[in-house]
């Protein structure tokens, strides 16, 4: 049997992306031991529920841009795993979605496409967690031998470990990065940088559900905005370390947010600029030495 879901789908049935997105969740069911979760109810008796999503992997359904699946998500604190947008996916199609509420065979064409790559995603997940904790263990063996000082875990890496109680927070040493108080980096090369949040600040948002990037070709300041993050707790401000004009972001982010938490200075980078006063705008930003100490006073300020 295939890997099954906790399934989170549109309510809104005057649409027909919300009708496709009922069609999804009802094609997972046949297919899996996925079980649907109701919107509706979840929203007033969440109890019904909390066995089955602590048991399985969320899996919620948008069907527009409103995303109310992923706002009740939210709004529950729940864990996403999986996400999918059924307007974007029928446009990254090359689809135009029926006005009509009973769905034609372009949306049931949609509809069995996508079931068949969420199969297939969560099948490639669970591997790939098997295979982490197996070097995770590895990781784990190799830390002992590390020198620890003040909560401090030093190793021949590209990143330096701040530990707290059960928190760990990694900073990049390669030469290159600059940081802000905002807790933004930026990774200078040559006239280009790219930007994107530090560890210290996914952690501290936790699951991040959202990402509204800036607009490609605008001209900002520095400390001036760049898009935001949002999670259950909090939306997060992105203060640019640099001025320049945006060239490009990343549009992996669209779709997965999620790549923030799993990895924020390398898949969960932000966006790229084209410099264009780095000289200045270096005299107002921390090195790695001094942005440890700061993210150091945070942690230790936030996990007292």
């Amino acid at each position: 049997m295939n890997k099954s879901y906790s399934v989170l789908p549109c309510n809104g049935l005057d649409k027909c992306a919300g009708c496709v997105s009922k069609e999804v969740a009802l094609l997972l069911t046949e297919e899996t031991d996925s079980k649907i979760i109701c919107p509706v109810f979840y929203r007033v008796a969440d109890a019904k529920y909390n066995k089955l999503l602590q048991e399985t992997p969320l899996l919620v359904i948008d069907g527009c841009a409103t995303r109310c699946a992923s706002k009740l998500a939210a709004e529950k604190n729940l864990k996403i795993t999986q996400k999918i947008n059924i307007s974007e996916e029928a446009k990254a199609a090359g689809l135009t979605l029926s006005d009509s509420l009973r769905i034609g065979d372009t949306e049931k064409k949609l509809a069995e496409n996508l079931v068949k790559k969420l199969i297939e995603k969560e099948r490639t997940r669970t591997e790939n967690e098997s295979s982490e904790a197996t070097e995770s263990e590895a990781t784990e063996s190799e830390a002992t031998e590390s020198e620890t000082t003040d909560h401090v875990t030093t190793k021949k890496e590209a990143y330096e470990i701040y530990k707290k109680d059960k928190f760990v927070f990694r900073l990049p040493k390669k030469e290159g990065f600059y940081f802000n108080e905002n807790d933004v980096w930026a990774y200078v090369t040559g006239r280009k940088a790219r930007i994107g949040v530090t560890d210290y600040a996914q952690k501290s948002l936790s699951d991040i559900m959202f990402f509204t990037p800036p607009a490609i070709g605008a001209e900002i300041e520095q400390f001036e905005e760049a898009g935001n993050i949002e999670s259950g707790k909090a939306v997060f401000e992105i203060i640019s370390p640099v001025s320049g004009r945006i060239t490009a972001i990343n549009e992996s982010l669209l779709e997965a947010p999620e790549l923030i938490n799993q990895n924020p200075y390398e898949e969960g980078w932000i966006a790229e600029l084209e410099l264009t006063d780095f000289e200045s705008d270096k005299e107002l930003l921390h090195s790695f030495e001094g942005y440890f100490q700061v993210m150091k006073r945070k942690v230790d300020e936030f996990h007292v």
